[in-house]
């Protein structure tokens, strides 16, 4: 009910180390400026494992009538990232009162900027792993998770890249002001940016492999001044979605192309900027394979779905470049209302996913530490 927008969480940061605390959980604050880490010792030596969770909301008004409602306006968490924090917090509660029969440590990784930090910052998974987060002690496996708007507690996730490749744009067109009635005089730079963003669209489904995802989203467009004034400058931003390395190479060289030859060729000049953001969460499939028995016995009735990969992305990926990672997509649809996506102002997550995947992040993290502790006294 109290969301806070990227690297501001500054009072969900003071309540989940104060929770963390009064567990008696070696605690970390300002990590990545207000992130939280919890460590839970146990009683005999052994491995460390580590679970993140996000902790930023975005800025959307929410309108769910739902008894957890936001009450900041024009903020709210609509990807689930308190559900996140929730389960991560109360997996902390439970696996704590085992810690006496516990080999080894587990992290509980409150990370912000999930969604990226503001522009001009640092921010994310990036700042802490920077600052540390998977050192001392040296974690040697991560699990991530989203809640989906699926079935009730079904999991899903793939072997390998799962989620894509996020790399963004940003397109300035300039072409030269003239009165509206006198366009000749001009170079529309509103017009030329119109018929780049139709030739955009075009170019994923006409140059690209068909069996090869890629998406180019444009988000926002801007230019003008006056409704009779031929725009002198027009702007515009964008995502790529891509699942190989190959079309994350190809697109923005097909984008500029495309670009240059219609700007230039109307007469205008343009810049173009493009950013490879974040890569591919990708699924370490040694870690699935030992993984997958404990997700089966922690669902029972439930599902363990195999998906194809899906074109959305979180920096969790960065954890998979370091150190073996594993991935899943948690169902929290509420049978009871109607279905609304992530970002959706209703979106409206059933709570009973957070004892879910309290139980699955139970299943996983103490069986990780097990497979992981028996490989080090074993030297593999």
């Amino acid at each position: 009910m109290n969301p806070q927008l990227a690297n501001r969480e500054t009072e969900t940061a003071r309540s989940l180390s104060g929770n963390l605390a009064k567990l008696g959980l070696d605690v970390q604050t300002g990590v990545a400026k207000t992130g939280v880490v919890g460590l839970l010792r146990g009683a005999q030596p052994g491995a460390t494992v580590a679970v993140r969770a996000e902790i930023d909301a975005v800025p959307i008004q929410e309108t769910a009538d739902v008894p957890f409602k936001s009450v900041i306006p024009g903020i709210m968490h609509a990807t689930g990232h308190d559900i996140n924090a929730a389960i991560v917090l109360g997996t902390a509660f439970v696996l704590n009162e085992f810690k006496d029969r516990i080999k080894g440590n587990i992290k509980f990784i409150f990370q912000p900027a999930g969604e990226g930090p503001p522009e001009g910052e640092e921010g994310g998974a990036a700042l802490m792993i920077k600052e540390g987060v998977l050192d001392n002690p040296r974690v040697g496996a991560i699990f991530g998770f989203r809640i989906w708007p699926a079935a009730l507690g079904d999991a899903s996730l793939i072997s390998g890249p799962m989620l894509a490749n996020s790399d963004s744009f940003d397109v300035t067109i300039k072409g030269r002001g003239a009165q509206g009635s006198q366009p000749q005089d001009g170079i529309d730079a509103i017009l030329l940016a119109a018929q780049v963003v139709t030739a955009l669209q075009a170019l994923v489904g006409r140059s690209l492999d068909a069996t090869d995802p890629a998406v180019l989203s444009i988000g926002k467009i801007e230019g003008g001044t006056k409704s009779d004034l031929i725009a002198d400058r027009a702007h515009f931003e964008g995502i790529v979605r891509t699942l190989s390395d190959a079309n994350r190479k190809r697109i923005p060289r097909l984008m500029e192309n495309v670009i240059k030859g219609i700007v230039h060729g109307g007469g205008g000049e343009y810049t173009f900027a493009f950013s490879e953001d974040i890569p591919s969460v990708t699924n370490h499939p040694e870690l699935l394979d030992l993984m997958l028995p404990s997700l089966n016995d922690a669902l029972v009735d439930r599902r363990v779905s195999l998906i194809k990969p899906q074109m959305m992305a979180d920096d969790f990926a960065l954890y998979g470049q370091r150190i073996p990672a594993l991935y899943f997509l948690l169902g929290a649809r509420n049978p009871r209302l109607p279905a609304a996506a992530l970002y959706s102002p209703s979106f409206n997550p059933d709570e009973r996913s957070i004892g879910l995947g309290m139980k699955i992040l139970c299943h996983l993290l103490l069986d990780c530490l097990e497979q992981q502790t028996r490989l080090e006294k074993s030297g593999e």
